[in-house]
C-alpha cells in the first residue's frame, strides 16, 4: 500500500529512546522498529485506508492527464513532414504548459498530503512513544532502540530482545479504549516527535521530456 509505505518512511524520525530505570535490571535493553510498530497497529492501518481513500482520485485524474501528455508527445514524434512548422511549434507549447500546470499540481498534491500526514503521525507518534514508556518501566527497561531509525547506530540485535510485536499488541489493546494518553517525559526520557512524511499516493506521475520545435 503505498500511503503505508509513505508512513513507514516518515516514522523514521522518531529517535532511539532511552527510558526510565529499573534499579533491578539495570542493563535491560530493547529494540524496536517503530516504523513497523506505528503501521502495525490497528490505527495505522486505518489511517493508511483513510489516506488512500483521500488521494486515490487525485493520483487518477495525475495519471489521465499523463497519458494525455504522453499521447501528445507521441504524435509530435510521429508527426515529421506531415504537419506543417506551425502546427508542430503549437503542438510543443501545448505540451509544454500542460507538463507545467501537471508538476504544479502535483507539487500542490504533495505539500497537503504531506501536511496530512505529519498531523496524523504526531497524534499516533504521541500515543505510540506513551506504550513504549508504560511497556518499559513495567518490564524494566533500561533501553530500548529504534532499529527503523538510520540515526540509531544498532548494527546488530538479537530478535530476541525486539518487542515490537508486543508494543503492536500493547497498543491495540489501549486504543481501544481512546488509546494511552500521552504521558509526560520522564528523567533519562527522550521521546521525539515524528517528521514529515514523503508522497506516495499523489505525485507519482512522471512526465516525458519537452519537445522542441
Amino acid at each position: 500500500m503505498v500511503i503505508r509505505r509513505s508512513l513507514i518512511a516518515a516514522a523514521a524520525a522518531l529517535a532511539g529512546l532511552a527510558l526510565g530505570a529499573n534499579a533491578q535490571q539495570p542493563n535491560k535493553v530493547g529494540v524496536i522498529s517503530v516504523q513497523g510498530a506505528i503501521v502495525g497497529t490497528k490505527d495505522g492501518q486505518k489511517a493508511s485506508q483513510q489516506l488512500d481513500a483521500k488521494f486515490a482520485p487525485k493520483k487518477k485524474e495525475f495519471d489521465s492527464r499523463q497519458a494525455e501528455i504522453a499521447q501528445l508527445q507521441d504524435q509530435y514524434n510521429k508527426g515529421g513532414t506531415v504537419m506543417s512548422e506551425d502546427k508542430r511549434q503549437q503542438l510543443a507549447r501545448d505540451i509544454d504548459e500542460k507538463k507545467k500546470r501537471l508538476e504544479r499540481d502535483m507539487q500542490d498534491a504533495n505539500e497537503e498530503l504531506q501536511g496530512d500526514q505529519q498531523r496524523l503521525l504526531q497524534s499516533l507518534g504521541q500515543r505510540m512513544m506513551a506504550v513504549i514508556e508504560k511497556y518499559a518501566k513495567d518490564n524494566g527497561y533500561t533501553m530500548i532502540l529504534d532499529v527503523s531509525n538510520p540515526q540509531t547506530p544498532v548494527l546488530y540485535a538479537s530478535s530476541g530482545i525486539d518487542i515490537t510485536q508486543d508494543i503492536v499488541a500493547l497498543y491495540d489493546k489501549t486504543s481501544s479504549n481512546g488509546g494511552p494518553a500521552t504521558t509526560p517525559a520522564t528523567p533519562g526520557t527522550t521521546p521525539k516527535t515524528p517528521g514529515a512524511v514523503g508522497s506516495g499516493a499523489s505525485a507519482s506521475a512522471k512526465t516525458p521530456g519537452t519537445p522542441h520545435p
